[in-house]
């Protein structure tokens, strides 16, 4: 298994061939800051870092627009009432076409952005979802639940998820908005739970209505997926707090009763009623716990409850994971029994979507229908997912079950991130504050500024504000604006200690690299970075990079100060060549360190030095220069004309400074 815990001074061990996804964004709108800043960023970071550590060859980045769903839906359904005239497919591709814009702004090099409604990736992935269908529903992994769903008595309707809003029935949720049976931080419930329903069509609340759908038995793989969470929690690098969110889910199906509730009753006949259960009475606890057997006595115990009038919250718990929905708007699914037109609910699908766009990558390609298998399932391959905290129950619990149940895919390696705040608020297209477009931040920051900052951010280990001080009042903005400072270690301190290496090179080595071995000193350090950062990139702990690269560019630039100095304007080549042949090798160390993080400056570093992409290949990074060129005391370096900036800020910084 890939990412096991290492101990210290251990070399992290990296697959042969691997997949990293990035979690799709609805289709129901653009890029807002957060789906760059919170996960994009980080996935194409470790995407660059991987095609430089094991070769562009073997590493496929994909994601793509999620087309389907109730978001989309309720999103079109406003439109039309607005008078818009066109399709829903026309509607989420203008969206697709516009994601895909601003991802290639901020340099996101995914091989494949599909969309699950459009295109060859539509077809792929219809085909991919019928296959997953079948072979659940062969293995007797689904079973036919009818459940209550949300009805408009006024309209006449039977509403969808995103139409019906209410409070999270989950104890201690904090979610600032519950719909029909999930809330906005990925709990997960059925629909009679949730509290104070209204349809946000009518503005009434709506009655219930049964209606038969496919679901997975999620709740029978509780004590597989324990064992497989122990396995993670003493093995695996996983982010510990992900291990917590997903031990919450493995807790047996209980309620949480206030003592106050409790206070003038018979406690002993009400819980005589209940079916077989675990009593639990903490004393600094506001409430009683009873733990229950199965989901079946749960509900019969909160049907007493509800007949008394009793308040209750539920326990976070593993329930029935529903596949398909009557909404015409989605992925087929396959006809079984008497089940026929139905569609997939949104999530299910979006699990086994990064699959589909492999796929569709590989067929695109020329490769063969199961060349997919190569990069999923063999044993020195592996799957990275990149995505949000709030979704750690379908990807790190639901999507584990049922590929555990599929038999021929592998579980992939989840990396979430916690939540990127705007100010100091969650940033959410739905929230009342809303974020800025990430289009809208290229108008003050440049690609690579953003793409370091949000690195620093430190989202493995805790949700951080998001802080630019252009949207700030002016009286608000105080000290550096934080998204320059992590920038101008580029801006300023890199850049200027490669320019100083173009020019002291043509103006006392007639523009020739320097051929000879660096210091040990400068080897040693190179060597201690190196091993540092790759272990940071192991872990995923991208801002532990960015302190590490901060670190080793200040000290070599006073390495450099110190002894550009002592030479002062003295034309003496070999101290020239002496000292230029140690920063040059640091340079070059850190172009490659960098260039995941900020890829065009370092690009264009290699173009100036006029060597091709072997520059970033990890084969040599501890290399001397020459191992780059056919002969070092030949090559000759591109011109560096005055003021040419490798890593450039917009004009308005300039202004600002001056």
């Amino acid at each position: 298994m890939y990412n096991d815990r290492i101990r210290p001074g251990e070399k992290p061990v990296f697959p042969k061939r691997c997949v990293i996804t990035g979690g799709m964004p609805y289709g129901n709108k653009e890029l807002h800051f957060g789906h760059v800043g919170g996960m994009f960023v980080h996935a194409d970071v470790f995407a660059r870092f991987m095609r430089d550590r094991i070769g562009r060859e073997n590493v496929i980045f994909v994601s793509g627009t999620d087309c389907y769903g109730s978001p989309a839906l309720e999103s079109y359904r406003k439109l039309k009432e607005e008078g818009y005239d066109k399709s829903i497919k026309e509607y989420v591709e203008g969206n697709h076409i516009k994601q895909k814009a601003t991802l290639d702004k901020y340099g996101i090099s995914l091989n494949y952005f599909g969309a699950s409604a459009l295109g060859e990736s539509a077809k792929m992935h219809d085909k991919v979802s019928a296959e997953v269908f079948n072979t659940l529903y062969e293995k007797g992994y689904l079973e036919k639940l009818s459940t209550p769903q949300f009805y408009d008595d006024e309209l006449g309707v039977i509403l969808n998820g995103r139409q019906v809003v209410g409070r999270c029935p989950i104890e201690g949720c904090c979610s600032d908005k519950a719909y029909a049976d999930e809330c906005s931080l990925g709990h997960q419930y059925m629909p009679q739970e949730l509290i104070d329903p209204i349809s946000v069509l009518s503005g009434k609340k709506p009655s219930f209505v049964d209606v038969t759908n496919w679901y997975y038995k999620l709740e029978e793989d509780i004590d597989s997926l324990k064992a497989y969470n122990d396995d993670i929690r003493a093995r695996s690098n996983m982010r510990k707090y992900a291990v917590t969110i997903i031990d919450e889910f493995l807790e047996k199906p209980l309620v949480h009763i206030p003592k106050k509730y409790l206070e003038d009753i018979d406690t002993e006949a009400l819980f005589a009623e209940f079916p077989e259960h675990e009593y639990v009475d903490e004393e600094k606890r506001k409430s009683v716990m009873c733990r229950f057997r199965s989901l079946d006595d749960r509900d019969k115990a909160r049907k007493v409850l509800e007949s008394r009038n009793i308040h209750y919250t539920a326990g976070k718990t593993l329930v029935p994971f529903r596949l398909s929905g009557n909404v015409e708007w989605g992925v087929p699914v396959p006809d079984k029994e008497d089940q026929k037109d139905l569609t997939f609910w949104v999530w299910p699908e979006s699990l086994w979507a990064p699959i589909s766009f492999t796929r569709t990558y590989l067929k695109e390609k020329g490769c063969a229908d199961d060349e997919w298998q190569k990069w999923w399932n063999d044993d020195d391959a592996q799957v990275y997912q990149f995505i949000g905290e709030d979704n750690i129950y379908f990807y790190a619990i639901a999507e584990m079950g049922m590929f555990d149940a599929l038999g021929n895919v592998r579980k992939p390696n989840i990396i979430p991130n916690r939540h990127i705040l705007f100010m100091d608020t969650k940033a959410s297209s739905s929230s009342d504050i809303k974020p800025p477009m990430a289009e809208d931040l290229l108008e003050y920051y440049s690609p690579e500024q953003l793409r370091m900052h949000f690195i620093s951010l430190g989202l493995s280990n805790k949700s951080t504000g998001f802080k630019p001080q252009v949207y700030l009042p002016e009286e608000e903005r105080k000290g550096a604006d934080p998204v320059i400072k992590e920038g101008s270690l580029l801006t300023n301190v890199y850049n200027r200690l490669i320019r100083s290496c173009f020019y002291m090179t043509q103006n006392y080595l007639d523009g020739k690299l320097p051929g000879g071995e660096p210091s040990e000193e400068i080897k040693k350090m190179a060597q201690e970075k190196a091993d540092e950062y790759e272990r940071h990139m192991y872990n995923c702990d991208f801002h532990r990079i960015s302190y590490l690269l901060d670190d080793y560019i200040r000290e070599v630039s006073k390495i450099w100060a110190a002894g550009s100095k002592e030479i002062g304007d003295s034309p003496d080549r070999e101290a020239w060549t002496k000292l230029l042949t140690d920063i040059w090798y640091s340079v070059k160390v850190m172009a490659v360190l960098l260039h995941p993080l900020a890829p065009w400056g370092c690009e264009k570093f290699g173009e100036y030095l006029n060597v091709d992409e072997k520059l970033f290949s990890w084969d040599y990074i501890l290399d001397p220069l020459a191992v780059y060129v056919e002969d070092i005391s030949e090559h000759k370096m591109k011109f560096l004309e005055p003021r040419v900036d490798f890593f450039a800020k917009p004009e308005w910084q300039f202004a600002k400074e001056n």
